[in-house]
């Protein structure tokens, strides 16, 4: 995004803004429309809203718009039936993925995910598999690459687990941030799911990216200059001493600076 457009800079203000109160701002029904939450909102079953929301945070990189029209044609090839379609796709079901692509997400990574989550949903769920990874006692990154072993497990594309991020290797897992956001905060807030209640709201990390670090950054908040999980780890923290029941939800103030700077 580089520096904020507004002038003069956000800096010599930092004390007079309200950043939950800018969350609340934008945590509302006019933030759908626009973004990748919207897929998932196409439904109304629980596994449905889990598959689809899965399946578009993980393509979640680039022009939010592509991303929007990727996994609205993903979504149609799975028969705009995501959990049917896992639990029942034959191999020439699966074959039609074959022809679908965002950025370096290929077919073949389509097919790979889609039976992953069949025998996730045959055994525990997909909520079951981060809350078992999610220890309480243990710290959010550690988790996350629990989670990532564990959705690894068996015989898997090489190039397939580039697409499931491991803080444990300094990546800020943005895009499953942004999922475990979806379907943990509550949904009272307008914006999040909150259809699991298995992980609380308070453990949830900021889905920090380019936009919303250089914003935390213009506002004095985030220190570090790089995008990983140590950053994610800094913001969170001083979120939490802000919002300490539900830190992430401060990410809407940091998207919706971002589209007061007239960059997002």
């Amino acid at each position: 995004m580089g520096k904020l457009a507004s002038e003069p800079s956000l800096q010599p203000f930092i004390e007079q803004i309200d950043l939950v109160e800018i969350a609340r701002r934008y945590a509302g029904q006019d933030f759908i429309s626009a973004d990748p939450i919207s897929i998932p909102y196409r439904y109304t079953r629980k596994e449905d809203i889990e598959i689809s929301g899965f399946c578009t945070a993980l393509i979640s990189w680039g022009n939010r718009r592509s991303i929007l029209q990727s996994s609205s044609r993903w979504m149609n090839l799975m028969w705009d039936s995501p959990y049917e379609f896992v639990m029942e796709a034959s191999e020439k079901d699966l074959n039609c993925l074959d022809s679908f692509v965002h950025r370096t997400f290929n077919g073949q990574d389509a097919k790979w995910l889609i039976l992953r989550l069949r025998s996730i949903y045959q055994q525990e769920g997909l909520e079951a598999c981060f809350s078992n990874a999610l220890r309480s006692e243990e710290d959010f990154g550690q988790g996350l690459h629990r989670f990532r072993t564990s959705f690894l497990r068996g015989d898997h594309p090489g190039r397939s687990g580039k697409h499931l991020a491991d803080p444990l290797k300094g990546s800020a897992a943005k895009r499953i941030n942004m999922f475990l956001r979806w379907m943990v905060r509550n949904k009272d807030e307008g914006v999040d799911f909150g259809i699991w209640g298995s992980i609380p709201s308070r453990r949830l990390h900021l889905p920090l990216d380019v936009h919303s670090g250089n914003v935390a950054r213009e506002l004095g908040i985030l220190t570090r200059k790089q995008n990983d999980w140590l950053s994610v780890k800094e913001l969170t923290e001083k979120a939490a001493d802000i919002y300490p029941e539900d830190p992430a939800f401060l990410d809407y103030a940091f998207f919706g600076l971002g589209v007061e700077g007239g960059q997002i």
